[in-house]
């Protein structure tokens, strides 16, 4: 099976010893994606759902730049600071995503990089 690592820069780049994503066949494995804003690589600010967003929006980033979409997703696992957060996070999660949505984990940790609240990682099966 052969193995590609994906990164554009229309995500942020990795901050440790880990590729973006890995596509495995026809399986992509998007690492953990936190709000970084791509461009300027700070963490974005304001509300959860500004935040949640933005990471919606670099998991698209990176499912693009393999040939994939959003849609393409069969699971992802979702880390929060704050499970209080919940609900926002399935608002938000419906502006990126519609019915059938991919199976979901969502688990209260006690802290993630850079301080920030949420993070979110996903595996995408080309169809």
């Amino acid at each position: 099976m052969p193995v590609q690592v994906i990164s554009t820069t229309e995500a942020p780049a990795a901050i440790g010893t880990y590729s973006q994503a890995v596509l495995a066949g026809d399986t992509l494995y998007i690492s953990g994606q936190i709000p970084l804003d791509p461009t300027t690589g700070e963490l974005v600010q304001g509300q959860f759902r500004d935040r949640a967003d933005r990471v919606f929006r670099n998991l698209a980033a990176i499912a693009h730049a393999a040939g994939l979409q959003l849609s393409d997703a069969v699971k992802v696992t979702v880390y929060l600071t704050d499970l209080a957060e919940f609900t926002a996070l399935n608002e938000v999660m419906s502006r990126h995503f519609s019915q059938p949505y991919p199976a979901r984990a969502a688990v209260q940790v006690a802290a993630l990089p850079k301080g920030t609240d949420v993070e979110i990682d996903a595996v995408l099966v080309r169809r």
